[in-house]
């Protein structure tokens, strides 16, 4: 699974110079404009655990990290919409032609689907199953933010962001495995 969530940044000139971060920008995500970057993770459909992670500015598109999420053993990949045609990427060709994608379908096009013809019908029932199982990938992005309270991006630069974030979802691998952890000491 892939997803990507956008982190913040605080306002482009509040330093002591007046000067904004090159490496940060601006995104509009529905009505509403978010200044940040964007972490982009892989996540292990069975376990729920992130295996990859990278980070672009905010008005970087989903879909231009799809291939680099990807570590090579994936059979089926599932993500929203935001990653329709991923298929048709070159990078995504020829580093992984063997995976099958599941896109989740435009919010838009599923609201006025008929849903009381037979074959809409198991076309939204395909959707929810997609979205049960892509629910998994939103759980890392819950730990680090509400757990560890990273909102916000506490350093400029995306490198030294990027190190903070890998380490945040190591650390948010262990916080979801600490039951099993806990069971097998205790055995």
């Amino acid at each position: 699974m892939v997803d990507a969530t956008l982190i913040a940044a605080p306002s482009p000139t509040k330093n002591d110079r007046g000067q904004r971060d090159l490496e940060v920008h601006q995104t509009k995500k529905g009505n509403q404009w978010h200044f940040g970057m964007k972490a982009h993770i892989g996540v292990d459909a069975d376990s729920g655990l992130v295996h990859t992670v990278t980070t672009t500015s905010a008005h970087a598109h989903d879909i231009t990290q799809a291939a680099a999420l990807l570590h090579g053993q994936e059979q089926q990949v599932f993500a929203d919409s935001r990653y329709r045609g991923v298929h048709k990427r070159e990078e995504v060709q020829a580093q992984h032609p063997q995976v099958n994608g599941h896109i989740a379908m435009i919010p838009g096009q599923r609201r006025v689907m008929d849903k009381n013809r037979p074959i809409n019908a198991l076309k939204e029932q395909l959707e929810q199953i997609k979205a049960s199982i892509r629910a998994k990938v939103e759980h890392p992005f819950r730990v680090i933010k509400c757990q560890f309270g990273h909102r916000k991006v506490r350093y400029r630069g995306l490198a030294k962001n990027t190190r903070q974030l890998l380490v945040m979802f190591a650390l948010s691998n262990l916080w979801m495995v600490r039951k099993r952890i806990l069971q097998g000491q205790q055995a």
